[in-house]
């Protein structure tokens, strides 16, 4: 399966200091056994996020986009809004899933906005920019990942 992946941080775009959030993001498609097909940094602009995820749908035809970053309060935090407006269905247990799983870490968890959707056969998951959350919210949802790119794929998998 082929996973992009997407920071999303004006700072980050600019240079200014590693991009953590990304690094992680990538150990974790590493951790699935992933193939990372294409791996960018933009700044907290929507046109340019949903730009981004539209060519890693469209034009690449990833199975995962995983962003990070973008998904908190922020004025510049819009990361959930570009998203939504490409995907053409909604994945909420996904998101749920991420934010309890942060909930015993960190009395902030509610207030993640992050989403998780599908545009045609691509899944599309908003992570936190926090490494640490990063992680935390991957081991919530990593075991119905792969579940759930075959029924995108159009496989059949046994349901557990």
């Amino acid at each position: 399966m082929r996973v992009a992946l997407l920071t999303v941080s004006s700072s980050k775009a600019r240079g200014d200091g590693p991009d953590r959030g990304g690094e992680r993001l990538g150990e974790f498609a590493a951790e699935l056994g992933l193939e990372i097909t294409a791996r960018e940094v933009v700044s907290d602009d929507r046109l340019v996020i949903e730009d981004r995820l539209r060519h890693f749908t469209d034009s690449l035809e990833v199975d995962l986009v995983l962003t990070t970053g973008g998904t908190g309060f922020s004025p510049d935090d819009i990361t959930p809004e570009a998203t939504r407006a490409v995907i053409d269905r909604e994945a909420p247990g996904i998101a749920e899933a991420m934010r309890a799983a942060s909930r015993p870490h960190s009395k902030n968890w509610m207030l993640s906005r992050g989403v998780a959707g599908t545009r045609a056969r691509t899944l599309i998951v908003n992570f936190p920019g926090n490494p640490r959350s990063i992680g935390q919210c991957g081991e919530a949802i990593a075991d119905a990942l792969p579940h759930a790119l075959q029924l995108l794929a159009g496989e059949r998998p046994e349901h557990a």
